[in-house]
């Protein structure tokens, strides 16, 4: 995609994914400083939201928890499910880029009615009621999103996630003007026509990887940007009892494929089911590859601006209207007071 081309340039959705690079730039990793001292004060970080707001940032601030050594707890959950839950012990972030979503708002009163006193908001619009509720909200730089797809917001939580874990850690946030020059390449990389053409007409578009919100939010977003069935497909699920339903008019996408899989996944989905198997790597596959920059200690915001870039190009060749879906909102569930 691009901004010099009228096909890209007319959608909101385009021009919002395009001003992620300098999001990036900007990022002040200082921001999250201020809510340091009462994580350590508690036993657990609990982050929560609903959708676009949830699903990448939470999952990629879990993922990036685990692979150091133990510091605390870190879990998700959906703000719903959540208010069953004892959070007492938990610092609570919670997201929603209105500020408006009835889940969070709903969770943030009730714990307030369980006197808790450390319930944080992440939005990216000021005056909301979830500042009005929580105890401290931070509002991201990046402006409101016009296109009913999150995005640009959604990178923009991730880094503010990624930024509070650093400074729980003590650790610097460098490198964020190289991100930005890879997440740059990767939205506007032109993408093989054939590769295209194959997610165009599949039935049905799979993602496969990590459980680290890249891959489940592009399952997300193939719903909102080209109107497609998908679903997401942790680790190697696809090779677990799902093969049994695939056909041959759906395709896989697999992100940043683990190297130990390839032969399983090409013996069961492509020679077994029949249907295409798309790998997005930083180095060639036996499958059609996209190739894309390695983004290091960023490497998920690099994998996910390529998948916007995948729906994108899928999105214009259907010739739809990407910022406006039919049935899905902005605001999924908006609160009302009663």
């Amino acid at each position: 995609m691009n901004l010099k081309e009228e096909k890209y340039s007319k959608f909101e959705l385009v021009r919002e994914m395009m001003e992620t690079p300098e999001i990036m730039r900007s990022f002040d990793p200082g921001v999250s400083e201020r809510f340091v001292r009462t994580i350590k004060s508690r036993k657990g970080l609990f982050l929560t939201g609903e959708g676009s707001s949830r699903m990448f940032p939470a999952k990629r601030a879990i993922y990036a928890s685990l692979k150091r050594p133990f510091f605390m707890p870190i879990a998700t959950e959906g703000c719903t499910q959540s208010r069953e839950y004892d959070l007492s012990d938990y610092v609570v972030f919670a997201a929603s880029n209105s500020g408006q979503t009835k889940e969070v708002v709903r969770l943030v009163i009730e714990l307030k009615k369980r006197n808790h006193n450390a319930i944080f908001g992440l939005t990216a619009n000021k005056n909301t009621r979830l500042q009005e509720f929580a105890n401290d909200t931070h509002v991201l730089s990046c402006g409101k999103e016009n296109a009913v797809a999150a995005t640009k917001s959604v990178m923009e939580q991730g880094l503010f996630y990624d930024s509070l874990l650093r400074n729980l850690w003590g650790l610097k946030m460098d490198g964020l003007r190289d991100l930005a020059e890879k997440t740059e390449q990767v939205l506007t990389a032109k993408l093989d026509s054939k590769i295209v053409e194959i997610i165009k007409n599949a039935d049905v578009v799979y993602f496969a990887g990590r459980d680290n919100g890249v891959a489940g939010e592009l399952a997300l977003k193939t719903n909102e940007i080209t109107r497609k069935k998908s679903a997401f497909l942790e680790g190697t699920f696809a090779l677990h009892g799902t093969e049994e339903v695939m056909d041959k008019n759906e395709v896989l996408i697999w992100m940043a494929p683990f190297d130990v899989d390839h032969d399983k996944f090409l013996e069961c989905l492509v020679k077994g089911v029949g249907m295409s198997v798309i790998a997005v790597s930083t180095e060639e596959t036996i499958f059609p590859t996209i190739l894309i920059p390695d983004g290091d200690q960023y490497a998920e915001y690099v994998q996910l601006a390529a998948g916007w870039n995948i729906l994108v190009e899928t999105g214009v060749a259907l010739g739809i209207n990407l910022d406006k879906p039919q049935r899905a909102r902005k605001v999924g569930n908006e609160y009302v007071p009663e």
